[in-house]
């Protein structure tokens, strides 16, 4: 993973199959440091080479560049790999303006990239949604480009994504108050394909600004039919909202770290039984309903060998619910208590109290636990 990758091309991950991209961090970056070498030099590195903060040093290639004399813009394709991430293919692109000595190093918001606007977030209110981290790394870049061709390193840095604020819609961003566009991300400069690390970051961004707005009670939801349910039940405000997924290992460990008074987990009756089972993320590929796990809950409910078996035997989690419902067994209780249970471990006694909430997928309440 170095710099053999050329253009923004991803490299091959050993042992999966799978190419790793890079961040919008890292093509942030690397439009700055080609940017601000063409204002200082008169001509546009490309492809244009960063290192990233593990001493990775990919080679990206330009897609759009433009110089005159106040500014200079380069434009970078970003390239997620193998990841199914939303800013696949867009074009960040950075236009760097010399300022006064002194100044430092000044971020805008262009078109595409999104403002904060609610505290709660590693940024003032106001500010670029330009996280610490992909900002320190411009900032190195700026000034070894600087110390290069006799640069003084203050100017200002604005960021733009082309079409950003639509491919921002389908991100958690306007929940989190993040307005008008995309944030620019990263830690490592690298997308690891699958890793989901931008959605469990979403996760703990989101119990920052619920804890920032004095929400005491919040709730993880595996989506938006769960989300409307605790709504309803409990008329919380989309703040207070955490968009688990398959996530409930990334929600309770960040909540334990950060408490709130109350965590309501409400999701697919499936999708808890593997919470319940000791399953801390509740993707399909990395966790399989367990019916054994299910008939032995049956049976503390007061099922039967014969039903025991036929819950054993079921083809899916709901079938198994049906069955017990239609014999009065409260399957979808038990799961709801085991699942509290398991947060609760998780929790190692952090001061927050818990309550799970099963649905099937209507939206119909099939089973929950009380608060403990």
């Amino acid at each position: 993973m170095s710099g053999e990758a050329r253009g923004g091309r991803s490299a091959q991950l050993k042992h999966t199959g799978l190419r790793h991209g890079w961040t919008t961090g890292a093509c942030a970056t690397a439009a700055t440091t080609a940017a601000y070498t063409a204002l200082l030099a008169g001509d546009f590195p490309d492809p244009v080479t960063i290192t990233l903060p593990k001493g990775q040093t990919p080679s990206f290639a330009l897609a759009a560049e433009e110089l005159t004399d106040a500014y200079a813009m380069a434009g970078i394709v970003k390239d997620a790999g193998d990841d199914p991430d939303v800013t696949h293919g867009a074009l960040i692109r950075a236009t760097v303006r010399r300022l006064p000595a002194g100044s430092g190093v000044v971020f805008r918001a262009g078109p595409g990239v999104g403002t904060v606007t609610r505290p709660g977030l590693p940024l003032p209110v106001g500010e670029p949604a330009v996280n610490p981290v992909p900002r320190q790394l411009m900032r190195e870049h700026v000034a070894r480009v600087a110390e290069r061709h006799g640069g003084s390193g203050d100017v200002e840095i604005t960021l733009s994504v082309d079409d950003g604020e639509e491919i921002a819609r389908s991100t958690w961003n306007p929940r989190l108050g993040i307005l008008g566009g995309l944030s620019v991300l990263g830690t490592t400069g690298i997308v690891v394909p699958y890793s989901c690390s931008a959605w469990i970051d979403s996760i703990r961004r989101g119990v920052d600004v619920a804890r920032a707005a004095g929400r005491t009670h919040v709730a993880g939801c595996t989506g938006s039919t769960s989300e409307k349910t605790v709504v309803a039940e409990y008329g919380l405000p989309e703040d207070a909202l955490l968009d688990m997924g398959d996530f409930a290992g990334a929600v309770l460990k960040y909540v334990r770290r950060h408490p709130v008074e109350r965590l309501t987990v409400c999701g697919g009756f499936a999708k808890l039984s593997k919470l319940a089972a000791g399953h801390l993320d509740l993707h399909s590929a990395r966790s399989q309903v367990d019916k054994g796990f299910l008939a032995r809950l049956a049976r503390r409910g007061g099922a039967d060998d014969a039903l025991a078996r036929e819950v054993s035997g079921a083809n899916t989690g709901l079938a198994a619910l049906q069955m017990c419902r239609a014999a009065g067994v409260p399957l979808g209780d038990l799961v709801a208590f085991a699942a509290r249970d398991e947060a609760l471990a998780v929790l190692r006694g952090a001061p927050v109290a818990v309550d799970v909430i099963c649905v099937d997928r209507a939206g119909t309440v099939v089973g929950r636990s009380t608060v403990a």
